[in-house]
């Protein structure tokens, strides 16, 4: 069995992405790992080949503008470096995103358990998603609990929209197993300012450029990641490949840990009073598991 790892990736030292650690994270299990780069306006190039492996291949890519609305070009460049892919199980992980070594022996075994069942199109991973900074996550309803990150290959299977997900066929969900296996996901912890700059790129992915620009000027300069006194603390392990990375963190004394809400900007979804009572109603019924939310996947009982 061979499993092939494929991410994207484009001005990933410019926007602290830990495009490094991401792809060191699932080095081990991987027999070869497929890297579509565009060189973009940084030394993202240069951070990865300094892996300096024969696993890795970069593929150069320069991203098409035209495909920038709706974040399109995300969706494209996953699908090439997927269609480069020669293993038997093709192992997707975003350059925000981290694997934990204590999880790569389940990751494997349930590839090995599944690889011969033909129903099993591929393995539903769950998401602890940090926001301001390496001490505060998401476990809240509105923030996505659960993605497919590996899946077999030669399946017609095929990332869509922004590249969150994957399809397969004719707009077909595919069929998983949920597997005890975390994806620590980075997004949001980032130095205000490049949080700021980084958010407002993404959303002139979405919208028109003019109209994001006239949005933006009334915003302050650095991001807002509000108070992080209503967020809850951490208490868990890293990924150790991350240990460098985290220790690095230089914007604590810009963070706000009280509890009064007070921004110049859209309240997210965290913030919104119906998802708060949604989460406690969760919590307090249903194990946290969400009663209604994201699902772009049909979920094996095995």
């Amino acid at each position: 069995m061979k499993i092939s790892g494929f991410t994207i990736a484009r001005n990933a030292q410019k926007y602290y992405f830990p495009v490094v650690e991401s792809i060191s994270s699932i080095y081990p299990i991987c027999d070869e790992i497929i890297v579509a780069l565009d060189d973009g306006e940084d030394n993202t190039r240069q951070l990865i080949e300094a892996i300096a492996s024969e696993k890795i291949h970069i593929h150069n890519r320069v991203w098409d503008e035209k495909d920038f609305i709706e974040s399109k070009v995300l969706a494209v460049e996953t699908n090439y470096a997927l269609q480069q892919c020669t293993g038997d199980w093709c192992f997707y992980i975003q350059a925000d995103e981290v694997m934990h070594e204590d999880d790569l022996e389940t990751i494997k075994n349930a590839c090995l358990k599944y690889n011969d069942d033909d129903e099993v199109d591929g393995l539903l991973f769950r998401y602890k998603h940090f926001f301001g900074d390496y001490d505060h996550y998401l476990p809240v309803h509105g923030w996505y609990k659960n993605e497919i990150r590996i899946f077999k290959n030669h399946r017609n299977i095929y990332s869509i929209k922004d590249a969150q997900s994957f399809r397969k066929g004719n707009n077909e969900k595919l069929n998983v197993v949920e597997v005890d296996a975390y994806v620590y996901h980075y997004g949001w912890v980032r130095p205000p300012y490049l949080m700021q700059s980084k958010k407002k790129e993404h959303d002139g992915f979405h919208h028109d450029k003019g109209d994001v620009e006239k949005m933006y000027e009334s915003r302050n300069q650095n991001f807002e990641y509000g108070p992080l006194g209503n967020i809850p603390t951490y208490k868990g392990s890293h990924p150790k490949v991350m240990e460098q990375f985290i220790k690095n963190i230089s914007w604590k004394d810009e963070l706000d840990f009280g509890k009064k809400l007070n921004v110049n900007r859209p309240l997210m979804k965290h913030e919104e009073t119906k998802n708060k009572v949604v989460t406690w109603l969760e919590n307090r019924f249903n194990g946290g598991r969400d009663f209604v939310g994201y699902s772009n996947w049909n979920k094996l009982k095995r």
